[in-house]
This record gives C-alpha cells, sequence and structure tokens, in this order.
C-alpha cells in the first residue's frame, strides 16, 4: 500500500535530506559559503553544509547545498495529469489508424505567434525525433505537415482546415507577458469559431506549459518538458479513437 504522508530520503528512510543548487551574485570565498548558508536556513534547510562551491566569474558563486528539511508531503494533494492511455509503438499506432480511420491521420504543427523556437515541434514532428524515437513523420499511416516558425493563428486555421487535419500540435517556449499562455488561448479560440465541434484536435506543448491546464487553454492535451513523439502519437490514436466510438 502506497504512504500517504513522505519526507525525502538521503540517508537513512525519512531524514529529510535534500540537495539543492544555486548561484549568488557574490564573489568566491567564505562570505559567499556563508551568504549560501543564510540562505538555505531561510529556505527551511537545518542543518545545511555547503558541498561545493565554484567561482562563475570574478563576482558569481554557483552552490551545491546539502541539507535536513522538516517538510512532510501529502500525497492525497498532489494534483497531476496522469497519462490515461496506453504507450504503442510506432506500428501498433500506424495499425490503429489504418483499422480506425482506414486513411492516413493529419497533423498539422507549428510555433504561433512571434515564437521562432522550432526544437520543441521538430522534435516531435521530425523523422530525427527525440530521446531516440522517431518523429511523427516516421509513422507511415501519418500525414505530417511543419508549418515551422512564427505562424499566425488565421493561417494556422486555414492551413488545417486545407489539410483536413485531424490534430494540431502547437508549441510555444517564448513566455513573456504569458505569451505562451495569450497566443494558445487565441489559437484554440479561432479554432471553435471558424470549425465548432468539428475542429481538430488541439495539443498544445512548451517546457512552461502545466498539464493541467487544458480547460484553461482550450485545448484538448498539454504536453510539457521531455515528452516524447511516441507519447504524442499514443494519445493521438486514443483520443481520435475513443471520438469515433462515441
Amino acid at each position: 500500500m502506497t504512504k500517504r504522508h513522505v519526507r525525502p530520503y538521503g540517508d537513512t528512510t525519512g531524514d529529510g535530506m535534500i540537495q539543492t543548487s544555486f548561484t549568488l551574485p557574490v564573489p568566491h570565498g567564505p562570505r559567499a559559503d556563508g551568504a549560501a548558508l543564510q540562505l538555505a536556513n531561510k529556505m527551511g534547510m537545518d542543518p545545511a553544509m555547503v558541498v561545493h562551491s565554484k567561482p562563475i566569474g570574478p563576482d558569481f558563486t554557483f552552490f551545491v547545498v546539502y541539507g535536513s528539511v522538516k517538510h512532510i508531503v501529502d500525497l492525497d494533494e498532489v494534483r497531476v495529469v496522469e497519462r490515461e492511455y496506453p504507450l504503442l509503438s510506432p506500428s501498433e499506432v500506424n495499425s490503429v489508424v489504418k483499422k480506425t480511420l482506414r486513411r492516413k491521420l493529419v497533423v498539422v504543427g507549428g510555433c504561433i505567434g512571434t515564437d521562432a523556437h522550432t526544437v520543441g515541434i521538430d522534435a516531435i514532428l521530425n523523422i530525427k525525433g527525440f530521446a531516440g524515437e522517431k518523429g511523427l513523420e516516421y509513422y507511415r499511416e501519418l500525414k505530417v505537415i511543419n508549418l515551422g516558425a512564427q505562424v499566425t493563428v488565421p493561417d494556422l486555421v486555414k492551413r488545417a482546415r486545407t489539410e483536413k487535419a485531424d490534430a494540431v500540435l502547437v508549441s510555444q517556449v517564448v513566455t513573456q507577458r504569458d505569451a505562451h499562455i495569450h497566443n494558445t488561448q487565441e489559437m484554440s479560440a479561432a479554432f471553435r469559431e471558424a470549425m465548432g465541434d468539428r475542429r481538430p484536435l488541439l495539443v498544445a506543448g512548451g517546457p512552461r506549459f502545466d498539464p493541467l491546464m487544458s480547460a484553461e487553454l482550450g485545448v484538448d492535451r498539454v504536453f510539457g518538458r521531455g515528452t516524447t513523439p511516441g507519447e504524442v502519437a499514443s494519445f493521438l490514436v486514443h483520443a481520435l479513437s475513443t471520438a469515433r466510438a462515441g
């Protein structure tokens, strides 16, 4: 049976030991170490030890601090999005698409707004993939259209309609003034206005997105940092198969 209340584990069970790292704008030396310990104490680490300090230029110091905290984690209060679908191999994804749709699953993707960072969307869509997994272009039963960077919302909607997209994937890395949130909300609103209930699946991804934000953003799924192409492909076939069965 899973415990409800847990504490960090360092040397012995429940000792509350944690390790953290940070940088202070203080020249390397004893005064910097003392400043790091003061910060650690204010963070609730007591006792704390500076186990590593390294100068970063003449005016900054990087620290690794090890110490004990008294905080307890209540697992019943943890709120996350659990994966409710199985992870499928590319051949399994292809098989489900062929059986369910009897045509290729069409995916349109890109970075919307002024965001020019295509690393995330390319990791999911391009055949080279990410984390040892091939991207969606590798799946023979998927037709992938990668629009690249700085795609306007009207252009995205227009292309999705032209291609009769089953799914639209947008990546957002730039987060100044919550641009990633505003852009994604604008995108989802545009699809609802243009296509209503016949809109494609809308998927947003980026390192600063919280998977719990899907309702707030108006999309069907949010993927965060470290998402692999296989996770996205498995979600797409799961969601489309569920929708057709319903």
